[in-house]
């Protein structure tokens, strides 16, 4: 029986917070850019304490602790759009999907909990998209960044108030529906929201979140909220108003070397066919004009 003043050889995040005397957040951003020295078990990231220690000493370099990079799981995962879901059925990529917002997905990628995450992380001082998020968390490491569409981003808005909303600021006492803290639409709608002065009880939000595109404009549809923020496509599929806001660009992140594997293969093979051009045409609010540019190549 192990003595049980023996301490651990694993640390959990917690734990590595408090002898940080961080913020469990840090940690997993840490743990993310492999600034930390960890292990992913099952999905939990698990700190090893001979590693912690010989690190907060400067005594080893987190690339002498951190375990042979091992393959990522065939699990896209990040921003929902509903054009990429399409394509991943239609192509037999056989992949998966977990979304749950741009920046969750971004940490799932770089821990090897999926192989592609989409992303559409607005970046106020520059204007543009995703990619200082992407070279933070990634710097020096072997991952790149493809633009897969731009998507005309704006509000949806309901059958009722289609007539007396016609801006952001016209959301003043109404009732929206956000996204979750993780999703690019959450961090540009409470962006656009600021910028309208619009602030804590100047709007009534929904307690519950959309947790995708489609889940956002179905809530809007049933009458439930009088607006949220979301793409053309998904205003048109549920026959509701739409007032365009902006262009963003939908890049997918992905390892490297993920990108000449058969899954990741057969997804952008098809992207390149008539009938995915077609499928954007018929869905509307996607330009493709420059579809698969590489936005950022990391490593």
């Amino acid at each position: 029986m192990a003595d049980q003043d023996t301490p651990p050889e694993f640390l959990t995040t917690r734990e590595v917070a408090s002898l940080l005397r961080v913020k469990e957040r840090k940690v997993y951003d840490l743990a993310s850019s492999g600034g930390i020295p960890c292990r992913r078990v099952t999905g939990k990231l698990l700190f090893p304490r001979a590693a912690i220690e010989a690190w907060l000493t400067g005594g080893e370099t987190v690339a002498a602790t951190q375990q042979p990079t091992k393959s990522p799981s065939n699990v896209v995962a990040g921003s929902h759009d509903p054009l990429l879901d399409w394509a991943l059925r239609e192509s037999g990529s056989g992949l998966a999907t977990y979304y749950d917002g741009s920046l969750d997905g971004l940490e799932r990628v770089a821990t090897s909990a999926a192989t592609a995450s989409g992303m559409h992380v607005f970046e106020p001082d520059s204007g543009d998209w995703n990619l200082r998020h992407v070279a933070e968390a990634l710097s020096g490491r072997a991952y790149v960044l493809i633009e897969f569409v731009r998507r005309r981003q704006g509000l949806i808005i309901g059958r009722d108030a289609v007539k007396s909303i016609k801006s952001v600021k016209d959301l003043k006492d109404r009732t929206i529906i956000r996204r979750q803290p993780t999703a690019g639409a959450r961090i540009l709608f409470d962006y656009l929201l600021s910028e309208a002065g619009l602030g804590g009880d100047t709007v009534n939000a929904l307690p519950a979140l959309a947790r995708t595109e489609a889940d956002a404009a179905e809530i809007v549809a049933s009458g439930k909220a009088d607006a949220t923020l979301g793409i053309e496509a998904m205003a048109l599929h549920h026959r509701l108003g739409f007032v365009p806001l902006v262009e963003e660009r939908f890049d997918l992140l992905l390892d490297r070397r993920s990108y000449f594997e058969p899954p990741l293969q057969a997804l952008f093979t098809f992207c390149r066919s008539e009938a995915f051009a077609e499928k954007a045409h018929e869905m509307g609010g996607y330009n493709l004009a420059t579809h698969g540019a590489v936005r950022w190549n990391g490593g």
